[in-house]
């Protein structure tokens, strides 16, 4: 999926709580509208979707409080201690949760800030046939016009 069509997917899931995206571009970004694809297209160059991301408004109806959003809890591994004293491996398989606390915009907002990419926080609440094979599977989800990390080592330099 591109950064295009995962912000066309954003907004239309904020539009269905009540944003509107018209006012809220004329008013932050670009006083001159001309059509919501071109509104689209300017923010997924370079990084001026930060400004979508990080507004309070579009949060509070992307996350609209008390709402039934379904998303999927990616898989957790943490290590705890026994009854026998030993250190083991916990893993929690990834699961999907259907409903969103009162103030969950707020926390979102501050997870997604102190993650490396915001993009790939914030697509985890767009269930996608994508999002539920790479879940099921165990991989990483990358944005298309983004090349994927390499997995090789660097070649030593002589």
């Amino acid at each position: 999926m591109t950064r295009k069509e995962l912000i066309r997917l954003l907004l239309l899931q904020a539009r269905a709580n009540g944003f509107e995206f018209r006012k809220w571009y004329q008013s932050r970004i670009d006083d001159d509208w001309t059509t919501a694809n071109a509104a689209i297209d300017s923010l997924a160059r370079g990084s001026r979707y930060y400004s979508l991301l990080f507004s309070h408004q579009f949060a509070r109806h992307f996350w609209k409080p008390g709402g039934r959003m379904q998303f999927v809890v990616p898989t957790q591994e943490f290590q705890q201690i026994n009854r026998k004293g030993e250190k083991i491996t916990v893993v929690r398989k990834a699961y999907t949760r259907r409903t969103m606390r009162g103030n969950a915009w707020e926390y979102h907002l501050r997870e997604m800030a102190a993650t490396e990419e915001p993009l790939l926080y914030i697509r985890r609440f767009l269930i996608t046939e994508e999002e539920l094979e790479a879940q099921r599977s165990g991989d990483g989800l990358t944005l298309d016009d983004e090349p994927p990390p390499d997995p090789s080592p660097p070649a030593p330099q002589l």
